[in-house]
């Protein structure tokens, strides 16, 4: 099959929300049309704890939901295997099976392109094979693999710096903007997974609520993953997951800033490394002076009892604010 005939099914959920322009720049320039799943649903989120077993945390029920809308629409999946990342670090084991549950739960899956990315060694070489590898299942070889690395290279980049550059307007030390009782809106720090924190079904929209509730969310794109990395490495011990790790290291640079008045922890029940670093971030929190509100979703959770929980935290932040 030539690589142009290819519909690749991409679903909209977990790392996604991480890797996609990457993804579809390196696909797309191999000349595969790429197929991503609709923004979740109700329908997609039911669909997915259907298939999946019941001890998967929300983000992976989503992701069945996901694969398993694009299955007949497709004529394969792509799933890559998630080992590593970086260097001595890894990604959840759940995550790392996925491309085996899936085949296991859904009728009639198409073929799944679970092409394995562990950078956990050599980085650069653990790269290199996985984009060979991957061009290799579509039927590319040569020096246009070559090509469609370096476009999805930049393409990524880009993203990256665009996603710094619009974080600026949300940066600590900003005073624009002000809110109908004459004062600037509260910079409210919102930590967690990037498929939690930008799936808006999923995570609820927080970020909106906290938004309409008068505050200024500060995300961790919005300021350089150094300063993140910088601060989780004055913790005693380094964490052992990739995105435990990021998401301690904003949390611990934004409750040392000053402008910023509390953190969010938004997180998804069942979720191991979450419950360990949850309780840390809490603890360092604590230790800061930064109010903490741990905000953990799973299917059952309802909306007005979330916006409970945030009017009530606004309302606090606003009364502990200097006169």
């Amino acid at each position: 099959m030539k690589v142009k005939q290819w519909r690749l099914g991409v679903p909209r959920a977990l790392f996604y929300y991480y890797y996609a322009p990457w993804w579809e720049a390196f696909l797309q320039a191999l000349g595969a049309q790429v197929v991503v799943s609709p923004p979740t649903t109700r329908e997609i989120m039911d669909l997915g704890i259907s298939l999946a077993v019941a001890e998967a945390c929300l983000p992976v029920k989503v992701y069945y939901g996901h694969a398993a809308w694009l299955a007949p629409r497709v004529e394969a999946l792509f799933v890559p295997r998630l080992v590593s990342v970086e260097q001595k670090s890894f990604i959840c084991p759940k995550l790392m099976g996925l491309p085996d549950m899936l085949r296991a739960a859904i009728k009639d899956c198409p073929p799944v392109i679970d092409v394995t990315v562990d950078l956990s060694r050599r980085p650069e070489e653990g790269l290199k094979a996985a984009i060979r590898d991957t061009a290799r299942a579509i039927g590319s070889r040569g020096r246009e693999v070559y090509r469609a690395g370096e476009i999805a290279r930049a393409r990524y980049r880009d993203w990256l710096a665009g996603q710094q550059e619009q974080g600026r307007e949300f940066s600590p030390g900003k005073k624009e903007g002000i809110t109908p009782g004459g004062r600037p809106p509260l910079a409210v720090g919102l930590v967690g997974h990037n498929y939690l924190l930008h799936d808006r079904y999923l995570g609820m929209d927080i970020a909106g609520k906290v938004t309409r509730l008068g505050g200024r969310v500060i995300l961790p794109e919005n300021f350089a993953p150094e300063l993140g990395e910088a601060a989780c490495r004055r913790l005693p011990k380094r964490l052992y997951w990739t995105l435990g790790r990021k998401i301690m290291g904003a949390a611990l640079h934004l409750m040392e800033q000053e402008e910023v008045a509390g953190l969010i922890h938004l997180t998804a029940f069942g979720c191991g490394p979450d419950s360990l670093v949850g309780d840390l971030a809490e603890r360092y929190a604590h230790r800061h002076g930064k109010p903490f509100l741990l905000l953990t979703l799973d299917e059952h959770t309802g909306e007005a009892g979330v916006e409970t929980r945030l009017e009530a935290f606004m309302d606090m932040l606003a009364r502990r604010r200097p006169a």
